[in-house]
């Protein structure tokens, strides 16, 4: 669905209906399955859930858009890592673990996604996400052609989904890794990201002759331009697995310290976190 154009005296802020529209299903759907049952989210569930819906409303919408599909490339390389690195985060740590076993249940894909999920095809399906919507003819095909683009959008944040799924995923028919193993996890996520950027960062030719046609809005040339998108994938990339590489230690010496605390007083229960 091509979006409607909301005029400003400096650019068209963009309003894609299809985005609103699935927004709104989304949270729809998950208020819905907590009343249905009766229960009331966590603080921190409805705040996960509110981040990820406002940062896709953000990246898919307004001058956010506009940028990064007409102007920058590092403006659409920042799209693609809130995409990658946030929203799928956040929409796991959302979604209860009942939740996600009523809808496998009743899909019938627990087999499939409990495949899926295992660290090698997760990392696998990542990586060919990655490196085949950032090859040069992918990329600009997507850019050309709206449905591919919204393709390319939604292939991105599956495959990120199933990456981080070992890590936050909290479904009892397909579980999270234990702590080591998802320190392990955690490790190798970044490297197909990284690929990617160094690719784009090294290059001495421009990838995406697209962007040299577009409107300078500031100072930078377009191969500037690729080149700043290129870092901007590379850092990220270190620094959010690094930031859940932490969280993942603290919380196994937490639960660590809470079994032997359990096997000195069988009968001292640790505290909830």
């Amino acid at each position: 669905m091509r979006g409607v154009r909301l005029a400003h005296p400096r650019f068209q802020m963009t309003i894609h209906l299809d985005v609103v529209i699935g927004v709104g299903v989304l949270a729809g759907a998950w208020a819905g399955a907590w009343a249905t049952r009766g229960a009331r989210p966590r603080g921190a569930e409805i705040a996960a859930l509110a981040l990820a819906l406002v940062a896709l409303l953000g990246m898919l919408n307004g001058p956010m858009h506009d940028l990064s599909d007409r102007v920058l490339f590092s403006a659409h390389m920042a799209q693609h890592l809130v995409l990658t690195l946030v929203v799928p985060p956040l929409v796991l740590l959302a979604v209860p673990g009942w939740m996600i076993d009523g809808l496998l249940r009743a899909a019938r894909l627990d087999t499939l996604v409990r495949a899926l999920t295992r660290p090698v095809p997760a990392l696998a399906l990542y990586t060919i996400a990655l490196v085949t919507w950032h090859l040069p003819a992918a990329y600009t095909r997507a850019l050309e052609v709206h449905g591919w683009h919204i393709v390319q959008h939604l292939t991105l944040m599956a495959a990120a989904t199933l990456a981080w799924w070992p890590v936050l995923g909290r479904s009892s028919l397909a579980p999270r890794l234990p702590y080591a193993a998802q320190i392990l996890h955690l490790f190798a996520f970044g490297m197909p990201m990284t690929a990617v950027a160094a690719m784009i960062t090294g290059s001495e030719a421009l990838l995406y002759p697209f962007y040299a046609e577009a409107p300078r809005l500031v100072g930078l040339t377009p191969f500037d331009d690729q080149r700043l998108g290129g870092v901007l994938m590379w850092v990220p990339a270190a620094v959010v697995p690094l930031i859940a590489f932490t969280a993942v230690f603290f919380r196994w010496v937490a639960a660590e310290r809470d079994e032997d605390v359990a096997v000195r007083d069988p009968d001292e229960r640790p505290a909830l976190r």
